[in-house]
């Protein structure tokens, strides 16, 4: 015990304060304490958890980003090797049906690359592609990326439609499915989507064709059979025009979409219903649709809003059977044209097109999951 000793020279007993406090003096003589936060408080424990949490997102991210990376060099890789497996010869396909001397097939290989070694062929379409230069179309003579950026409007608009309206019917039917499972509405729902989503889109849009656009009996031709415009419109009767030709493969892709939507919905609310949470809740005098919309609906989204961001991918990359069935001018029917030939930079600038629209909205849904859900990025 050690003293101190005040103005007068006299020692006192006061101790020394311990370790984690501070000391002060008044004009009076007499020390204060002031204790320190201790390590076990709960305000230290606040920050900590904070802290972790802050430190925890970019180590999440960089992972997430690196991911994405990588899966787009796979995709690259892929693209040129996959679809040099297709049987068939770009130029003789180009040059079927006219007379072409041996030296003329070998001039269009040479102007094309194909006399190159396949080594070689891949690092030139590597450096292309990360530079924006996805090469030349040997089927229209004209650059890739100009045929992409003429084609993805169409696209755009018929999948960006459909993708709106089946994403917003598939989330409210499986909400109200999974809430009164087992009822009618439920049982209906389900059977119904189970029926669409096992149906095969092509399939589904052949039917509607002969149905509403040839007709069948007492049923007339109501809409076009395929195509985008009438032609010889402008203005607002260039836009009704459109609407009437897309309302048939909207309705095939919203068919099979909202299906898929609300089963993932239904399935993953179900899975919630259970929990002690929703009972807690109830016991508060909550209502019953405060309930489903406040607590079970954001901790059953996770599961949806990957399909929802899947969902938003194929917006870019189209569906290539229905574009077909409907002649439809888009990325879908510009990808099966590029495949009959096999025009391989169309097909290979077409592929990374569609995949690199689907590591995106993957990516950024998981970037979105630590706000619906704290505890991912931990």
């Amino acid at each position: 015990m050690s003293g101190t000793t005040n103005s007068s020279g006299s020692s006192s007993d006061v101790p020394d304060a311990p370790a984690g406090t501070a000391s002060s003096s008044g004009a009076s003589g007499i020390e204060m304490k002031v204790m320190a936060p201790s390590p076990g408080s709960p305000g230290s424990r606040a920050a900590r958890t904070a802290g972790a949490k802050a430190a925890a997102y970019p180590a999440y991210l960089a992972g997430k980003l690196g991911g994405a990376v990588v899966s787009l060099f796979a995709v690259l890789v892929t693209s040129f090797f996959l679809f040099r497996i297709i049987p068939g010869d770009p130029v003789k396909a180009m040059t079927h049906g006219m007379p072409t001397s041996a030296e003329q097939l070998a001039t269009l290989r040479r102007q094309f690359g194909l006399d190159l070694p396949l080594w070689r062929q891949f690092t030139d379409y590597c450096a292309g592609a990360l530079t924006g230069d996805l090469g030349m179309s040997y089927q229209f003579r004209a650059p890739v990326g100009e045929l992409i950026a003429q084609k993805l409007p169409a696209t755009l608009l018929l999948t960006g439609v459909a993708v709106v309206i089946y994403s917003a019917l598939g989330l409210w039917l499986g909400t109200r499915s999974a809430w009164r499972h087992g009822g009618p509405g439920d049982r209906l729902n389900t059977g119904l989507a189970l029926t669409l989503w096992s149906v095969p889109s092509f399939w589904l849009g052949l039917l509607l064709i002969i149905t509403f656009s040839v007709g069948v009996g007492p049923v007339p031709g109501l809409f076009p059979t395929g195509g985008m415009e009438s032609g010889g419109t402008s203005g607002f009767a260039y836009v009704l025009d459109v609407a009437h030709h897309m309302v048939l493969p909207v309705l095939t892709l919203v068919a099979v979409g909202y299906a898929q939507t609300l089963l993932v919905m239904r399935a993953s609310l179900l899975d919630e219903m259970g929990g002690d949470y929703l009972t807690t809740a109830r016991a508060k005098g909550l209502r019953d649709d405060d309930v489903r919309r406040r607590h079970a609906v954001p901790n059953a989204l996770l599961p949806t809003v990957t399909m929802v961001f899947i969902n938003l991918g194929h917006v870019a990359a189209g569906s290539i059977l229905v574009e077909t069935v409907f002649s439809w001018p888009g990325l879908g029917g510009l990808f099966y044209q590029a495949l009959s030939v096999p025009d391989l930079p169309l097909v290979q600038g077409l592929f990374v097109v569609f995949a690199g629209a689907m590591i995106l909205m993957n990516l950024l849904a998981d970037l979105i999951y630590p706000l619906l859900d704290p505890r991912v990025g931990r």
